[in-house]
């Protein structure tokens, strides 16, 4: 009989220190980082490639939020064979109520199913030695216990946590974990690499969903509780190879925020719930900053990590990422160099981990850029902000294949549409046109509008707005396909279309 795995995707994170291009709501789990999907992809193929003689592999479960969720969806989509649930956390709440919400959804019709627990931006070079791994993981968590991913270390790492092993290794190359040791300082980290039998804490879990449930009530039962009674109010909406599931707002803004490490896993050592360590080396990293995007990108003879449009002369160590624009560097040494439309990184490359203090100063000053990328995506496609002043803004827009903006008015602006490629069917008050390339229209300050793409292909205008307020906030939403409202619109970096 085979072992029933529910692969648990952590989607959560806001990834900050990859500013400027990971952003709030563009975070660094949708990025393409390494190869040619991103890290969330990654994350859900990895552990969907768990299957084996013994091992059948259900539904995937992704715990994330309101606003990421058509990212989630659109990055799914292009998965062949994925079907998921979304778990739509109303507020962010940390990892351990993220686990419940996942275990309390497993076990919803009686099933108890072992879950594989992964955040969502990590990456590995070696995927035959992950799965390896993670089989061995799985089949020791049969037994009842938690079995926690440990990764070998090739450095005296100060930003993880460790744990600390002890006895020899059981049937499936599991460890006894004797202790979880937070992070160390450089001296200490050294000691642990030079005695051995300590690992990295990866934050990767496999044990089964009752095991979860019973421990965590047993260590955290206002957590247990409160993210039950969030759970059992729970609203669900279906969509093609996935469905929505809403847990209630009140319920869950009262759930104490904490990890799964502090909320559990580290009482475990010594308890009435054992836990296990399997090792993993596998090339890891929790790309947590530039410094370790450089460490698993692949370097030149010179030690350069390059990407986009980019020349060096006389550079060494040193990571360049483009996105927009040509970047050169001259003589430099040890330096992260990150570029995009609106904003420009320059750091010494041991100094990578200090981006959130730019972080905190764009929050300080409200800036845009701590938030969206100047190109936003949206559930219906997506827009570019290609130049504007104080009375004018001019986008780039793109619609998909029968896809729809709500139905909306501006008070304060009035805009200009250029069809550049495909079919626009423009609704303007009471009447309801096509436009082809070439063609244009004009929505006037105060009408009701939509725009929507009737045809098989990407439609593209260009929107030029005038006015004597741009911002995004000023919108009135009647009717949206995607279920958004008003209240999602307002503030300084509300997206409207």
């Amino acid at each position: 009989m085979k072992t029933p795995i529910t692969p648990v995707i952590l989607c959560g994170g806001s990834g900050t220190r990859l500013w400027p291009l990971s952003r709030a709501r563009f975070p660094k789990q949708f990025l393409v980082l390494s190869g040619t999907t991103s890290l969330f992809q990654q994350a859900v193929e990895r552990v969907n490639a768990l299957v084996a003689d013994d091992i059948q592999v259900g539904e995937t479960l992704v715990v994330t939020n309101e606003e990421h969720r058509f990212l989630v969806l659109d990055q799914l989509r292009e998965l062949k064979g994925i079907t998921a649930t979304l778990l739509l956390e109303p507020m962010g709440r940390n990892t351990a109520p993220a686990l419940t919400l996942a275990a309390l959804q497993a076990t919803a019709h009686g099933a108890d199913p072992i879950l594989v627990v992964t955040p969502a931006d990590q990456t590995v070079k070696n995927s035959e030695a992950f799965t390896a791994a993670l089989q061995q993981a799985v089949r020791a968590a049969t037994t009842g216990n938690i079995v926690i991913l440990g990764i070998t270390p090739d450095r005296p790492e100060t930003g993880f946590g460790y744990i600390k092993q002890s006895g020899a290794a059981g049937a499936h190359g599991e460890y006894t974990v004797a202790q979880f040791a937070e992070k160390p300082n450089l001296e200490t980290a050294e000691q642990y690499l030079a005695s051995g039998g300590t690992t990295w804490n990866s934050g990767m879990f496999v044990l089964k969903a009752s095991t979860w449930l019973k421990a965590l009530k047993h260590f955290r039962p206002d957590i247990a509780a409160g993210t039950e009674e969030a759970w059992s109010k729970s609203s669900v909406d279906a969509h093609t190879n996935s469905s929505f599931v809403r847990p209630d707002k009140t319920a869950f803004a009262s759930v104490p925020s904490e990890s799964i490490d502090y909320a559990v896993m580290e009482k475990c050592p010594g308890s009435q719930y054992p836990i296990n360590m399997v090792a993993l080396d596998a090339g890891w990293s929790d790309l947590g900053a530039w410094d370790a995007v450089w460490h698993v990108g692949e370097q030149d003879a010179r030690g350069n990590v390059v990407q986009g449009d980019t020349l060096v002369a006389d550079t060494t160590n040193t990571l360049i990422h483009s996105t927009s624009r040509l970047v050169s560097a001259v003589g430099v040494n040890n330096l992260v160099i990150i570029e995009t439309a609106d904003a420009v990184l320059v750091a010494d490359r041991a100094q990578s981990q200090n981006v959130k203090k730019i972080v905190a100063a764009l929050e300080i000053l409200q800036r845009e850029e701590l938030t969206l990328h100047r190109k936003v995506h949206r559930p219906w496609g997506w827009y570019d902000s290609i130049d504007e002043s104080e009375r004018f803004k001019v986008k780039h827009i793109r619609v998909k294949p029968g896809a729809t903006l709500s139905l909306q008015m501006h008070h304060h602006r009035a805009e200009h549409w250029i069809v550049v490629k495909g079919t626009a069917e423009v609704t303007c008050g009471d009447k309801v046109i096509l436009i082809t390339e070439n063609q244009s229209t004009y929505i006037p300050l105060g009408q009701k509008h939509r725009l929507a793409n009737p045809g098989t292909i990407p439609l593209e205008i260009i929107e030029v707005q005038s006015g004597s307020y741009l911002g995004e906030d000023d919108i009135v939403r009647f009717e949206d396909t995607y279920g958004r409202t008003n209240a999602t619109c307002n503030g300084p970096n509300a997206v409207v279309k």
